[in-house]
């Protein structure tokens, strides 16, 4: 293993106290990253853009910064790669849609701007479903992202890009987006950890919105550590976004390396059971077994309204989506399409004719869904009795943690699946958000990590950790618990047992 490999296999927390006491600097850590992503990106196709200039440069200022003696944030000079759904000054954001394709935001998300003050060199920019629009990233307009433990299977969706270039040493650490749970359920069939923040704990300025009462910016990661450093970094306050929570971001970093003694920890009757993977199932039973070992107390919790939180998702998503979307009418940025035929259209023809060339069939189906949810007649029936069920899931988790301190689940049904298995079954892709999506209606943080490797395929599989709105603290006392003790039984990290990819011959953008 080549010095350039042993900097990208390291966990940001590691690569951060080399760089600290000048074992590295952060542009050799850049430059193998970026030549990693050059040897085997082209396999997976985790990134759209790969930034090699901007990066190294970002990187030479924080090691001067450092030769400077200036007091550093931890992860400066860490590495970090971006959704493709957050802006980017000066560099693509293109959403996975050929809506956007080119197109250059002249300013930064929240986001990204404290990434940039911190000193993390963005590496580029990830692949995703079209507009965070599917649970496998075969959706993007620019070819899926092909999962690093078996090349024939799916990443995850919508933020399998970055799920992806973690699992595969491209990136040590990444931004993804979770509206219905489009972190964690990638970070559960990769193999790495993935925090859905409280919602209004992350600024979602700059964020392209999918669902606004449902979006969610946060970490994607290999480590617990790893994603409570990145979390306590972006989150907090910020005064232009009208959804963002006034308040500190909670403890998240001194809730690492605790115990769990006396801690009760709820298991949903409801997320699992039927349509779940025995493999995955057997994990969670076990990892359900090492809690209990470390001190917590098992409490089987009831909560019927979470049967229906796919259907009244797949109402209110939508019903969003199509509001939100109205704004790519090839009239202010974009993709630009004149009709066939038609000497002198008008702006009309020309927003139809670019939509139709624009958006993908995903998109184009939740926007006509959601049109149609939202229409006179049918506002009540659909998108008033889907808000009805989501007050009823709020209630609900309010009486389930009133009983626990945290709930826990199996993050997804089943392991990774092949590509095409459920592309043309929309309603079967949906139902791998089952277990997800409650939290994103609630507004509650979740966080999913590796607990194993499913007996049938030898894939990974995950447990999620849900808690109360701003007790995002408590993820990670949990999370960093259950890490060491899996580490423990596996003699090392889970994604050390995944097979080394060939290498390629190169992104080729």
């Amino acid at each position: 293993m080549s010095s350039e490999d042993d900097l990208t296999r390291l966990s940001a927390t590691e690569l951060a106290e080399r760089l600290a006491a000048g074992d590295t600097t952060s542009v050799q850590a850049t430059q193998a990253h970026l030549d990693r992503i050059a040897d085997v990106d082209g396999n997976v196709h985790a990134f759209l853009h790969v930034d090699v200039d901007g990066a190294l440069e970002q990187a030479d200022a924080v090691d001067r910064r450092r030769a400077d003696g200036e007091l550093l944030h931890p992860l400066a000079g860490v590495p970090i790669a971006v959704k493709d759904l957050l802006a980017t000054k000066g560099m693509p954001t293109t959403c996975g849609s050929r809506m956007l394709e080119g197109w250059i935001p002249p300013y930064d998300a929240t986001v990204v701007e404290r990434l940039r003050a911190a000193g993390l060199p963005i590496l580029g920019k990830t692949n995703m479903d079209e507009f965070a629009m599917g649970s496998s990233t075969e959706h993007s307009a620019y070819g899926p992202t092909r999962n690093p433990w078996d090349l024939g299977r799916i990443p995850g969706g919508s933020g399998g890009g970055s799920a992806a270039a973690v699992a595969a040493y491209e990136a040590p650490l990444a931004i993804g987006t979770d509206t219905g749970g489009s972190i964690r359920q990638p970070g559960a069939v990769t193999g790495t950890v993935g925090v859905k923040p409280t919602y209004g704990g992350v600024s979602r300025y700059g964020l392209v919105a999918l669902a606004s009462s449902l979006d969610q910016a946060g970490p994607v990661t290999r480590t617990v550590r790893d994603a409570a450093l990145l979390h306590d970094l972006i989150g907090g306050h910020d005064p232009r976004d009208s959804t963002s929570i006034d308040a500190p971001v909670p403890p998240v970093l001194d809730a690492l390396d605790g115990d769990l003694t006396g801690l009760r920890v709820g298991v949903v009757t409801e997320l699992g059971g039927e349509g779940y993977q025995p493999g995955v199932r057997a994990r969670f039973e076990e990892s359900l077994e090492l809690l209990t070992k470390a001190g917590a107390e098992i409490v089987e919790v009831s909560c019927p309204s979470f049967t229906k939180a796919l259907a009244a998702y797949y109402l209110i998503l939508p019903s969003e989506a199509s509001s939100n979307l109205a704004r790519f009418d090839a009239m202010r940025f974009g993709l630009r399409v004149g009709p066939e035929g038609v000497d002198a259209p008008s702006a009309e023809q020309v927003m139809a004719a670019t939509r139709a060339a624009g958006f993908g069939s995903e998109v184009k189906r939740r926007i006509i869904l959601g049109t149609y949810a939202l229409s006179s007649g049918y506002y009540d029936a659909y998108y008033g009795s889907a808000q009805k069920v989501r007050t009823l899931i709020s209630r609900e988790f309010d009486a389930a943690f009133g009983r626990t301190d945290v709930l826990v689940s199996p993050t997804t049904p089943t392991t990774a699946f092949e590509f095409g298995a459920k592309l043309d079954d929309p309603l079967a892709m949906y139902l791998n958000d089952v277990a997800t999506i409650p939290a994103n209606l609630a507004g509650v943080p979740g966080l999913s990590l590796p607990i194993g490797l499913a007996d049938e395929d030898g894939l990974p599989s995950g447990l999620q950790v849900l808690a109360p709105a701003m007790a995002d603290d408590r993820l990670y006392r949990v999370g960093s618990v259950l890490e060491r003790l899996l580490e423990e039984q596996w003699g090392g990290p889970l994604l050390g047992r995944a097979p080394e990819l060939a290498s390629s011959t190169g992104v080729g953008r």
